[in-house]
């Protein structure tokens, strides 16, 4: 993905999100000169990886798969294991109409994927086999918004503004917005993107990088070559 795209990305992203009177926190503003600058104070902004991520699932199609967040806030996975302390996180996302994020479930993160304002957003679910991976022919429950809800293999649910789907480990999940775009929130316990995100399809979680004019921000994967 050209780094020009991702810039316009950003540019396109902070818009809607201000259009909906959301409003990031002081290091989204942040240059890569000025992350650099903060030297340790950004340390634990870097190490729970908050910020900037667009991906586009490492197939070069951005526009029809993939997906805009920035992740608000995350603890610490010690945290979750022991069971006290900072044990979750916060993203916003923004899916454009008809973009696909694919088929995929996590081994620990449960979260509130929530329709925060925009058009319709479409969740597809699928259950688990007894190995945890996707299964075409089985379903399962969620809840949405403390209601319990059975869904069939491959069934949709259409959650407007406001709604919301709680989903657990092995709840496989794609989704996209339907009619036009859509800003969702993410409520979670700790998120950990690097390994607890199993797709159906082997693919990859971060978009490669054409470095083909400077950042304007930071994505979350540039943490590790631009601040080592």
């Amino acid at each position: 993905m050209k780094r020009s795209r991702i810039n316009e990305v950003m540019g396109q992203a902070g818009e809607m999100i201000r259009e909906y009177g959301f409003i990031l926190p002081p290091f989204a503003g942040w240059s890569p000169a000025e992350f650099r600058a903060r030297g340790e104070a950004a340390r634990a902004i870097i190490d729970a990886r908050l910020g900037w991520d667009i991906t586009d699932y490492g197939q070069g199609r951005f526009d029809d798969f993939g997906l805009f967040l920035f992740t608000l806030r995350n603890g610490r996975l010690a945290d979750l294991r022991r069971g006290g302390g900072m044990c979750y996180a916060e993203k916003l996302l923004i899916s454009r109409r008809d973009q696909l994020s694919p088929s995929h479930t996590h081994v620990i993160k449960a979260e509130d994927i929530i329709n925060r304002g925009g058009a319709t957003l479409v969740v597809e679910l699928n259950g688990s086999d007894d190995a945890g991976g996707f299964a075409p022919d089985r379903g399962g429950v969620v809840h949405c918004d403390g209601i319990a809800r059975r869904f069939g293999p491959g069934e949709k649910l259409r959650l407007h503004p406001g709604e919301s789907v709680t989903l657990m480990p092995g709840d496989w999940h794609a989704f996209w917005a339907e009619g036009g775009d859509v800003l969702i929130g993410e409520v979670s316990t700790v998120n950990d993107d690097v390994t607890d995100n199993v797709f159906r399809e082997p693919i990859g979680r971060f978009a490669a990088v054409e470095e083909d004019e400077a950042p304007v921000h930071l994505l979350v994967s540039d943490y590790p070559q631009w601040l080592a």
